[in-house]
């Protein structure tokens, strides 16, 4: 099951195929996020998966159980291999998305995410006033993604060891090369450090989007991780 997922945080779909075109040979998995789903729409999954790319569409839905729920069926129908949704938003919303999955009769595998890479402990409890430390945070929230029976979550690298514990699958972005910056994200790793702390799947952008050889980029990834 172990992968490497390439971020696709394009603005639109010419990027996106100019990017893989670099690429002519290879289908590793893709993530498609906001930005470019927003901008292409659902078409644009339908073509890559005919192309023969594994897709992890990041949406992290978050909103009231049914609105979930009916934008999950719909999702849901386009077969990607993951998808998302927001942990905070409860145990019942995620039921619901679920529900939404296994009503279509989709083998999408459906995920939680705990705290975004982004956010620090000061922010944890000086702006969302959560006052409890970060991976007690994270741990609750896993434990309410397996009640909703949800088989995974999006994590940090660093937080790996507890979804192992708990029997759950880690997808882990904020992986960079040691010679890369951070950029925007804070709890970060290498590939390297990501598969000694046992993530299942690890996401990586600019590390190989903005690489000057994103094919040699990519293989360095699956050789550090897998």
């Amino acid at each position: 099951m172990k992968n490497v997922i390439i971020a696709c945080d394009f603005k639109d779909k010419e990027e996106l195929n100019s990017f893989l075109n670099k690429m002519p040979n290879k289908r590793p998995f893709l993530k498609i996020g906001m930005e470019l789903f927003y901008k292409e729409g659902p078409l644009l999954i339908k073509e890559l998966k005919q192309k023969g790319y594994k897709i992890f569409l990041d949406l992290k839905l978050h909103d009231i159980p049914t609105t979930v729920y009916k934008a999950m069926k719909n999702i849901a129908l386009l077969d990607v291999e993951l998808t998302n949704i927001h942990a905070s938003g409860g145990v019942k919303m995620m039921e619901y998305a679920k529900k939404a999955i296994d009503e279509v009769g989709s083998s999408t595998i459906l995920i939680a995410v705990t705290q975004l890479t982004s956010t620090s402990d000061e922010a944890l409890k000086d702006e969302l006033l959560i006052n409890t430390p970060m991976n007690e945070t994270i741990k609750h929230y896993a434990k309410n993604t397996k009640k909703a029976g949800l088989v995974g979550v999006v994590c940090s690298p660093l937080e790996a060891p507890i979804m192992n514990e708990l029997g759950l699958i880690s997808v882990t972005p904020g992986i960079r090369f040691s010679s890369n910056n951070a950029d925007d994200q804070v709890r970060v790793s290498t590939p390297a450090l990501a598969k000694e702390l046992g993530s299942t799947y690890i996401v990586v952008g600019r590390s190989i989007t903005k690489a000057d050889n994103p094919v040699e980029a990519y293989e360095k990834c699956l050789k550090e991780f897998l």
